[in-house]
């Protein structure tokens, strides 16, 4: 018990500071970009994340209240084990390991990487910042939690700030009059935009692929809940800094996007993975786009810092209970070799895959999980009864939140099935790996 109470130091705002460093990544950065190519117009994304946003809000008051029923570290994985099966269980740490964290820190520090690439020297791999750049905060947190937790809480604050400051700038230094021309639909290659006179028609598919960028963008919301081993006053601070992050951030998206799309015509922002930087570009004011390639910078620190901080503790569960190698259960204070095994990884994924590729099947994996731990609550629910485990709205909070994700899954699937395939491997491969036991 005193060991266990040892690790209880994250309280109310290290909490919140978690939920905002993993929302705040490379997602706002990149998806916009993308999301004009396919849609055509600025409406049409800020649509996609305002719904995003309120899909991020169901989600909170869901795992609010699988928080306060089970109190230990582990996330998806610790859900789906108790409430439906071992197995599935298995299945969404696996999914943690391979994309949900991994995957991400890939993504992250690609995106980080593409952004300051106008200051490296022209015969630099760019790859090599973005893997200097986990190993350093692999030994930071492996070796002195502490330490890593401050780094955390200060730097998001003023990333957090700096974020504000730029959608204020972007407000006051938007064209009084903007007139987008729409473009055509189809794939684009990063950094490039085919152009057409006409708005594209709507089509579902390409606004549901949208709408899983946008939900991967939001996707920390859920973070606090994969330290609640670590967390004081668990049932208490974990629902409220899931819900105070998620506000806090949504209303930022929407400022920061709303400068992102109307800074220039779509012809200029299209398909640009550098979205942020080139927006600010098209505003004419050289010193604003440095202070965005900086705040980027150090928005995909915390966010890279964040996910090496708590997604070992998925690992750690598992192999405390005996599903996953005891060699990667904690030691001491920190998981440190989860921690390096993810950080191998993510340097692995970092140098095989692309930005649209890791959007596509990250938000789609990610979708899948949350979607099955809210199914467990539900099913924990009809066991237990509504006074141990009370649901803000329900059952219609729960019920909205599976229809949004289920129906961006299907349709994802249906549209875009090719697109998929390494989400495909990896739900295979963890099936295959979940017969994996020790005594």
């Amino acid at each position: 018990m005193n060991a266990l109470a040892d690790r209880r130091r994250f309280g109310l705002a290290s909490l919140t500071a978690i939920v905002v460093a993993n929302m705040i990544g490379a997602g706002i950065f990149t998806t916009t970009g993308f999301a004009l190519f396919d849609l055509g117009s600025p409406e049409r994304v800020l649509l996609a994340w305002v719904v995003g946003g309120a899909i991020a809000l169901l989600g909170t008051l869901c795992y609010g209240a699988l928080a306060r029923h089970l109190q230990i570290s582990g996330g998806e994985y610790l859900f789906l084990s108790r409430t439906m099966s071992p197995r599935v269980g298995f299945l969404a740490g696996w999914i943690s390991l391979c994309a949900g964290f991994s995957g991400a820190i890939a993504f992250a520090a690609e995106t980080l990487q593409a952004y300051i690439q106008p200051y490296l020297p022209d015969a630099f791999p760019a790859d090599v910042v973005g893997t200097i750049l986990i190993l350093a905060l692999a030994l930071l947190h492996a070796f002195r939690l502490s330490a890593g937790a401050l780094l955390q809480n200060v730097a998001v604050t003023f990333k957090v700030i700096l974020l504000i400051g730029l959608a204020i700038a972007g407000w006051l230094l938007l064209p009084e009059t903007t007139a987008p021309a729409e473009i055509a639909g189809g794939n684009t290659t990063m950094g490039t935009a085919a152009v057409a006179p006409t708005l594209k028609p709507w089509e579902w598919g390409s606004f549901a692929m949208v709408l899983m960028w946008v939900s991967l963008s939001y996707s920390g919301w859920n973070a606090a809940v994969y330290v609640a081993g670590e967390a004081k006053n668990a049932q208490r601070n974990i629902p409220r800094a899931m819900l105070i992050g998620t506000l806090l951030v949504t209303a930022l998206y929407l400022a920061l996007n709303y400068v992102f799309v109307y800074a220039a015509p779509i012809s200029e922002l299209a398909g640009r993975e550098d979205i942020a930087a080139a927006a600010t570009a098209a505003l004419g004011n050289p010193a604003l786009e440095s202070v965005v390639r900086f705040g980027l910078a150090l928005a995909m620190l915390t966010s890279i810092s964040s996910m090496i901080m708590i997604g070992p503790r998925i690992y750690a569960q598992m192999a405390d209970d005996g599903v996953f190698p005891k060699f990667f259960s904690f030691r001491g204070n920190t998981p440190s070799r989860s921690i390096f095994l993810q950080a191998v990884l993510a340097i692995a994924l970092l140098w095989g895959s692309g930005l649209r590729q890791q959007l596509t099947n990250l938000g789609w994996l990610l979708g899948v999980c949350t979607a099955l731990s809210v199914v467990g609550l539900m099913m924990l629910r009809r066991d237990l009864g509504k006074k141990s485990v009370p649901i803000p709205g329900y059952p219609w909070v729960p019920l909205l939140f599976l229809a949004a994700v289920t129906s961006l899954s299907v349709m994802m699937a249906w549209h875009n099935s090719a697109d998929l395939i390494p989400a495909a491997a990896v739900l295979l491969t963890g099936w295959l790996a979940s017969y994996y036991r020790r005594g």
